[in-house]
């Protein structure tokens, strides 16, 4: 519990440049590449914060997340932003996209299939956040890798896919914050349904 505390804590320190505009744009569609800037430093923020869950101590005598988060984010923050930015850069055409169909002139199943990207796209970027939190690859090469087990691992997927069903939903009943407070617990969620992708990387794709 003090380690989720802590962590959750940092997280939303490390990302409150981003969450504080994010407070001050409203929901106009056209700010949508406002609020992907915003978003920026989350990326970075959610990697340590994976990076200091993974590593947390188990000896309950001798607890320093604090130490481990910014240790991760140290590590993480360059790697994070190199597939984070682009991430976010294609979500909000996405995004955009959808908010303004009706001038697209395209049939409605390019809306759907459209979605269906997006949807992808996060869950992707939940397997490179992972892969960028934990090893040290390249970013060509966990982008590779994240697409790669996008398939080679379903249930990881699925749990991903379940995060994002959850969040989405407490969004939408509750509040627009309720992810970032709980930020904590779904990663720790995050990394315990990646465990098969963590085990493979490191048995196939580390020396």
């Amino acid at each position: 519990m003090h380690t989720l505390v802590t962590v959750e804590a940092l997280l939303l320190v490390a990302a409150s440049p981003g969450l504080a505009g994010l407070l001050l744009l409203g929901p106009a569609p056209a700010n949508l590449p406002l609020a992907a800037v915003c978003l920026l430093p989350l990326g970075p923020a959610a990697a340590a914060a994976l990076y200091a869950l993974h590593h947390r101590d188990r000896d309950l005598t001798d607890l320093h997340p604090a130490r481990s988060y910014w240790r991760g984010w140290r590590l993480n923050a360059v790697p994070a932003l190199q597939l984070w930015t682009p991430l976010l850069a294609w979500l909000t055409v996405i995004a955009f996209t959808l908010t303004h169909f009706t001038a697209t002139g395209l049939p409605g199943w390019w809306a759907v299939l459209l979605a269906a990207i997006g949807v992808g796209s996060l869950l992707w970027g939940a397997h490179a956040l992972v892969l960028t939190a934990l090893f040290a690859f390249r970013a060509r090469d966990t982008a590779r890798l994240a697409g790669y087990f996008l398939f080679r691992h379903g249930r990881a997927t699925l749990g991903a896919a379940s995060l994002l069903v959850l969040s989405a939903a407490g969004t939408a009943v509750l509040t627009e914050a309720l992810p970032a407070l709980l930020a904590a617990p779904l990663l720790l969620s995050l990394l315990h349904s990646s465990r098969p992708v963590i085990a493979e990387t490191q048995e196939d794709f580390t020396a």
